[in-house]
Protein backbone atom coordinates (compact mmCIF):
# COMPACT_ATOMS: atom_id res chain seq x y z
CA UNK A 1 0.00 0.00 0.00
CA UNK A 2 0.95 3.34 -0.67
CA UNK A 3 1.65 5.54 2.14
CA UNK A 4 0.49 8.29 1.14
CA UNK A 5 -3.01 7.48 -0.16
CA UNK A 6 -5.60 9.61 1.70
CA UNK A 7 -8.38 7.20 3.61
CA UNK A 8 -10.16 9.39 1.51
CA UNK A 9 -8.71 8.58 -1.62
CA UNK A 10 -8.19 4.86 -0.98
CA UNK A 11 -11.95 5.01 -0.12
CA UNK A 12 -12.50 6.27 -3.80
CA UNK A 13 -10.06 3.32 -5.45
CA UNK A 14 -12.52 1.03 -3.46
CA UNK A 15 -15.16 2.25 -5.16
CA UNK A 16 -13.87 2.27 -8.57
CA UNK A 17 -12.96 -1.54 -8.09
CA UNK A 18 -9.14 -0.67 -7.96
CA UNK A 19 -8.47 -3.14 -5.55
CA UNK A 20 -8.66 -6.34 -5.16
CA UNK A 21 -8.08 -8.58 -2.02
CA UNK A 22 -6.53 -12.12 -2.80
CA UNK A 23 -7.18 -11.43 -6.40
CA UNK A 24 -10.65 -10.83 -5.34
CA UNK A 25 -11.78 -7.37 -6.48
CA UNK A 26 -13.57 -5.57 -3.13
CA UNK A 27 -15.94 -2.36 -3.33
CA UNK A 28 -16.94 -2.20 0.15
CA UNK A 29 -14.28 -0.25 2.16
CA UNK A 30 -15.63 -1.58 5.07
CA UNK A 31 -14.64 -5.39 4.17
CA UNK A 32 -12.19 -6.87 6.30
CA UNK A 33 -8.75 -7.93 5.41
CA UNK A 34 -7.18 -10.77 7.54
CA UNK A 35 -3.74 -11.09 8.05
CA UNK A 36 -1.11 -11.64 5.62
CA UNK A 37 -3.71 -11.47 3.00
CA UNK A 38 -1.86 -10.14 -0.86
CA UNK A 39 -4.08 -6.46 -1.34
CA UNK A 40 -3.15 -4.86 -5.21
CA UNK A 41 -4.15 -1.52 -5.86
CA UNK A 42 -4.02 0.30 -8.83
CA UNK A 43 -3.81 3.74 -9.27
CA UNK A 44 -4.09 5.55 -13.03
CA UNK A 45 -1.37 8.10 -13.38
CA UNK A 46 -2.45 12.01 -12.30
CA UNK A 47 -4.16 13.67 -14.72
CA UNK A 48 -3.37 17.03 -15.60
CA UNK A 49 -4.66 20.39 -13.94
CA UNK A 50 -7.59 22.10 -15.24
CA UNK A 51 -5.73 25.40 -13.81
CA UNK A 52 -2.86 26.95 -16.02
CA UNK A 53 0.52 27.26 -15.35
CA UNK A 54 1.65 31.32 -15.63
CA UNK A 55 5.27 32.39 -15.92
CA UNK A 56 4.51 34.78 -12.70
CA UNK A 57 8.22 35.44 -11.22
CA UNK A 58 8.25 33.67 -7.61
CA UNK A 59 10.65 34.22 -4.53
CA UNK A 60 11.93 30.96 -3.49
CA UNK A 61 13.29 30.42 -0.31
CA UNK A 62 14.10 26.78 -0.55
CA UNK A 63 13.24 23.76 -2.87
CA UNK A 64 13.73 20.11 -3.10
CA UNK A 65 12.02 17.38 -4.90
CA UNK A 66 9.15 16.84 -1.89
CA UNK A 67 8.59 20.54 -1.41
CA UNK A 68 8.72 24.39 -2.24
CA UNK A 69 9.06 27.45 0.47
CA UNK A 70 7.82 30.36 -1.32
CA UNK A 71 7.87 34.33 0.27
CA UNK A 72 4.52 35.07 -0.99
CA UNK A 73 3.55 38.89 -2.23
CA UNK A 74 1.27 41.02 -1.08
CA UNK A 75 -1.69 40.87 -3.40
CA UNK A 76 -1.26 37.87 -4.84
CA UNK A 77 -4.25 34.69 -4.00
CA UNK A 78 -3.17 31.79 -3.00
CA UNK A 79 -5.44 29.40 -5.24
CA UNK A 80 -7.69 30.35 -7.97
CA UNK A 81 -11.38 30.95 -6.95
CA UNK A 82 -14.31 32.66 -9.21
CA UNK A 83 -13.14 35.94 -8.73
CA UNK A 84 -9.78 35.52 -9.54
CA UNK A 85 -9.21 32.48 -11.80
CA UNK A 86 -5.57 33.29 -12.81
CA UNK A 87 -2.37 35.17 -11.66
CA UNK A 88 -2.48 33.18 -8.69
CA UNK A 89 0.55 31.14 -6.56
CA UNK A 90 -0.82 27.67 -7.48
CA UNK A 91 -1.15 29.20 -11.42
CA UNK A 92 2.62 30.25 -10.82
CA UNK A 93 3.72 27.20 -8.98
CA UNK A 94 2.61 25.25 -11.99
CA UNK A 95 4.83 26.44 -14.56
CA UNK A 96 8.06 26.88 -11.77
CA UNK A 97 7.72 23.11 -11.03
CA UNK A 98 6.46 21.20 -14.35
CA UNK A 99 5.83 18.00 -13.64
CA UNK A 100 7.24 17.73 -10.24
CA UNK A 101 3.70 17.87 -8.39
CA UNK A 102 1.41 16.30 -5.95
CA UNK A 103 -0.72 13.79 -7.56
CA UNK A 104 -3.26 13.93 -4.58
CA UNK A 105 -6.93 13.49 -5.26
CA UNK A 106 -5.82 12.29 -8.95
CA UNK A 107 -5.22 15.50 -9.52
CA UNK A 108 -1.65 16.76 -10.68
CA UNK A 109 -1.17 20.18 -8.79
CA UNK A 110 0.78 21.58 -6.04
CA UNK A 111 -0.43 20.26 -2.29
CA UNK A 112 -1.43 23.99 -0.72
CA UNK A 113 -1.74 23.01 2.72
CA UNK A 114 -1.99 26.44 4.04
CA UNK A 115 -3.49 29.99 3.18
CA UNK A 116 -2.35 33.22 3.66
CA UNK A 117 -4.93 35.99 2.85
CA UNK A 118 -3.93 37.83 -0.70
CA UNK A 119 -2.93 40.88 1.41
CA UNK A 120 -0.81 39.50 3.91
CA UNK A 121 2.67 38.87 2.56
CA UNK A 122 5.19 35.77 3.36
CA UNK A 123 6.17 32.60 3.83
CA UNK A 124 4.14 29.51 2.57
CA UNK A 125 5.15 25.69 2.44
CA UNK A 126 3.65 24.13 -0.48
CA UNK A 127 4.13 20.20 -1.47
CA UNK A 128 5.36 18.68 -4.88
CA UNK A 129 5.10 15.15 -4.04
CA UNK A 130 2.18 13.13 -2.58
CA UNK A 131 4.40 11.55 0.56
CA UNK A 132 4.56 15.93 1.68
CA UNK A 133 1.49 16.86 0.90
CA UNK A 134 0.20 14.66 3.40
CA UNK A 135 2.90 15.03 6.35
CA UNK A 136 2.86 18.66 6.06
CA UNK A 137 -1.29 18.57 5.75
CA UNK A 138 -1.06 15.96 9.63
CA UNK A 139 1.63 18.86 10.73
CA UNK A 140 -1.02 21.65 10.04
CA UNK A 141 -4.00 19.77 11.22
CA UNK A 142 -2.13 19.23 14.60
CA UNK A 143 -0.58 22.71 14.68
CA UNK A 144 2.96 21.67 15.42
CA UNK A 145 4.10 24.02 12.98
CA UNK A 146 5.89 27.13 13.69
CA UNK A 147 4.45 30.48 12.53
CA UNK A 148 4.96 33.54 13.13
CA UNK A 149 3.68 37.04 11.76
CA UNK A 150 4.86 40.50 12.25
CA UNK A 151 1.59 43.23 12.39
CA UNK A 152 1.19 46.22 13.08
CA UNK A 153 -1.56 47.39 15.29
CA UNK A 154 -3.21 50.24 16.40
CA UNK A 155 -2.49 50.86 20.42
CA UNK A 156 -0.04 49.06 22.56
CA UNK A 157 -1.50 46.41 24.76
CA UNK A 158 -0.19 45.72 28.04
CA UNK A 159 -0.78 43.70 30.86
CA UNK A 160 -2.24 47.14 32.74
CA UNK A 161 -4.68 48.26 30.79
CA UNK A 162 -7.98 47.34 32.90
CA UNK A 163 -9.79 48.01 29.23
CA UNK A 164 -7.94 44.79 27.92
CA UNK A 165 -8.59 42.72 31.40
CA UNK A 166 -12.21 43.10 30.51
CA UNK A 167 -12.45 41.64 27.06
CA UNK A 168 -13.67 38.29 27.26
CA UNK A 169 -11.54 36.06 25.82
CA UNK A 170 -8.57 37.91 26.06
CA UNK A 171 -5.54 37.63 28.95
CA UNK A 172 -1.75 37.69 29.99
CA UNK A 173 0.66 35.30 30.10
CA UNK A 174 4.08 36.12 31.60
CA UNK A 175 6.22 38.31 29.69
CA UNK A 176 3.06 40.67 28.66
CA UNK A 177 2.45 38.35 26.19
CA UNK A 178 -1.65 38.62 25.42
CA UNK A 179 -3.05 35.44 24.67
CA UNK A 180 -6.56 35.74 22.57
CA UNK A 181 -8.70 32.78 22.75
CA UNK A 182 -12.26 32.48 21.52
CA UNK A 183 -14.47 30.55 18.69
CA UNK A 184 -14.20 31.58 15.28
CA UNK A 185 -17.01 31.47 12.79
CA UNK A 186 -17.97 33.03 9.19
CA UNK A 187 -20.14 36.23 10.06
CA UNK A 188 -23.74 35.85 9.82
CA UNK A 189 -24.65 38.82 7.71
CA UNK A 190 -21.24 39.52 5.59
CA UNK A 191 -19.66 35.82 4.26
CA UNK A 192 -16.36 37.52 3.64
CA UNK A 193 -16.14 38.35 7.35
CA UNK A 194 -15.45 35.53 10.25
CA UNK A 195 -16.95 37.04 13.61
CA UNK A 196 -16.06 36.12 17.10
CA UNK A 197 -18.03 33.40 18.87
CA UNK A 198 -17.65 31.80 22.26
CA UNK A 199 -20.66 29.11 21.42
CA UNK A 200 -20.46 27.03 18.54
CA UNK A 201 -17.60 27.82 15.61
CA UNK A 202 -13.75 26.41 15.99
CA UNK A 203 -11.71 26.86 18.58
CA UNK A 204 -8.68 29.50 17.71
CA UNK A 205 -5.94 30.82 20.27
CA UNK A 206 -3.31 33.37 18.92
CA UNK A 207 -0.57 35.01 21.24
CA UNK A 208 1.17 38.09 20.83
CA UNK A 209 3.70 40.77 22.47
CA UNK A 210 4.77 44.15 21.42
CA UNK A 211 8.09 44.57 19.65
CA UNK A 212 8.30 48.41 19.25
CA UNK A 213 5.85 51.06 20.19
CA UNK A 214 5.55 54.13 17.91
CA UNK A 215 4.18 57.60 18.75
CA UNK A 216 4.24 59.89 21.78
CA UNK A 217 2.39 58.61 23.56
CA UNK A 218 2.87 54.59 22.43
CA UNK A 219 -0.41 54.99 19.57
CA UNK A 220 0.86 52.03 17.55
CA UNK A 221 2.76 48.92 18.01
CA UNK A 222 4.76 46.76 15.58
CA UNK A 223 3.51 43.35 17.34
CA UNK A 224 5.12 39.74 17.04
CA UNK A 225 2.25 36.90 16.84
CA UNK A 226 2.11 33.39 16.82
CA UNK A 227 -0.85 30.55 16.13
CA UNK A 228 -1.55 28.09 17.99
CA UNK A 229 -4.28 27.39 15.66
CA UNK A 230 -4.25 28.43 11.99
CA UNK A 231 -8.10 29.96 11.24
CA UNK A 232 -9.41 32.23 8.55
CA UNK A 233 -8.38 35.69 9.54
CA UNK A 234 -7.59 34.64 13.12
CA UNK A 235 -4.94 37.21 14.11
CA UNK A 236 -6.97 39.90 12.24
CA UNK A 237 -10.19 39.25 13.97
CA UNK A 238 -8.58 38.30 17.07
CA UNK A 239 -6.65 41.48 17.12
CA UNK A 240 -9.70 44.09 16.22
CA UNK A 241 -11.85 41.78 19.06
CA UNK A 242 -9.08 43.13 21.91
CA UNK A 243 -9.11 46.14 20.30
CA UNK A 244 -5.99 46.38 18.24
CA UNK A 245 -6.96 46.34 15.05
CA UNK A 246 -4.38 46.19 12.00
CA UNK A 247 -3.03 49.10 10.47
CA UNK A 248 -4.67 49.52 7.09
CA UNK A 249 -7.14 46.16 7.24
CA UNK A 250 -9.54 47.17 4.98
CA UNK A 251 -12.40 44.33 6.51
CA UNK A 252 -12.05 44.96 10.04
CA UNK A 253 -11.70 48.48 10.38
CA UNK A 254 -7.95 49.54 9.96
CA UNK A 255 -8.02 53.08 9.83
CA UNK A 256 -8.51 55.16 13.49
CA UNK A 257 -8.29 58.69 14.13
CA UNK A 258 -4.62 59.24 16.13
CA UNK A 259 -4.17 62.52 19.01
CA UNK A 260 -2.74 65.41 17.75
CA UNK A 261 0.76 65.74 17.44
CA UNK A 262 1.26 61.89 18.43
CA UNK A 263 3.05 60.77 15.33
CA UNK A 264 4.99 62.89 12.58
CA UNK A 265 3.57 64.28 9.82
CA UNK A 266 5.53 62.15 7.61
CA UNK A 267 4.18 59.17 9.87
CA UNK A 268 0.60 59.88 9.39
CA UNK A 269 1.21 60.46 5.16
CA UNK A 270 2.55 57.08 5.32
CA UNK A 271 0.02 55.66 7.20
CA UNK A 272 -3.06 57.09 5.10
CA UNK A 273 -1.12 55.38 2.29
CA UNK A 274 -0.41 52.05 3.36
CA UNK A 275 -3.82 50.19 1.94
CA UNK A 276 -3.54 46.61 3.07
CA UNK A 277 -3.52 44.98 6.41
CA UNK A 278 0.21 45.19 8.00
CA UNK A 279 0.69 41.30 8.40
CA UNK A 280 3.20 39.38 7.31
CA UNK A 281 4.16 36.02 7.61
CA UNK A 282 7.91 35.94 8.71
CA UNK A 283 8.46 32.75 10.31
CA UNK A 284 8.09 29.23 9.27
CA UNK A 285 8.71 25.96 11.04
CA UNK A 286 8.02 22.56 10.32
CA UNK A 287 9.60 19.03 10.22
CA UNK A 288 10.63 17.96 7.04
CA UNK A 289 7.66 14.88 6.10
CA UNK A 290 10.32 12.88 4.19
CA UNK A 291 13.37 13.41 5.88
CA UNK A 292 12.43 14.34 9.17
CA UNK A 293 14.64 17.22 9.14
CA UNK A 294 13.78 19.99 11.58
CA UNK A 295 13.34 23.39 9.25
CA UNK A 296 12.55 26.99 9.61
CA UNK A 297 12.63 30.09 7.32
CA UNK A 298 12.18 33.25 8.19
CA UNK A 299 11.39 35.77 5.49
CA UNK A 300 12.10 40.03 6.29
CA UNK A 301 9.66 42.72 6.14
CA UNK A 302 8.51 43.61 2.54
CA UNK A 303 9.24 46.81 1.20
CA UNK A 304 5.88 48.82 2.00
CA UNK A 305 5.68 47.67 5.54
CA UNK A 306 9.84 48.45 6.26
CA UNK A 307 8.94 52.04 4.45
CA UNK A 308 5.88 52.74 6.58
CA UNK A 309 8.24 51.94 10.09
CA UNK A 310 10.75 53.88 8.81
CA UNK A 311 8.01 56.79 8.25
CA UNK A 312 6.74 56.08 11.60
CA UNK A 313 9.88 55.63 13.53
Amino acid sequence: MDASLSRSRLSKLIAQGAVSVNGVVVTDPRARVTEGADVQITVEEAAESHILPEDIPLEVIYEDADLIVVNKPAGMVVHPAPGTPSGTLVNALLHHCGDDLSGVGGMKRPGIVHRIDKETSGLLVVAKSDAAHHGLAAQFADHSCERYYKALVFGVPDANDPRLRGVKGANFESGNILKITTMLARHKTDRQRQAVLFQGGRHAVTRARTVQQFGTPGVLALMECWLETGRTHQIRVHMTHAGHGLVGDPTYGGKRKLPKGAISEAGLVALAAFDRQALHAAVLGFVHPVSGEAMRFEAPLPGDMADLLAALG
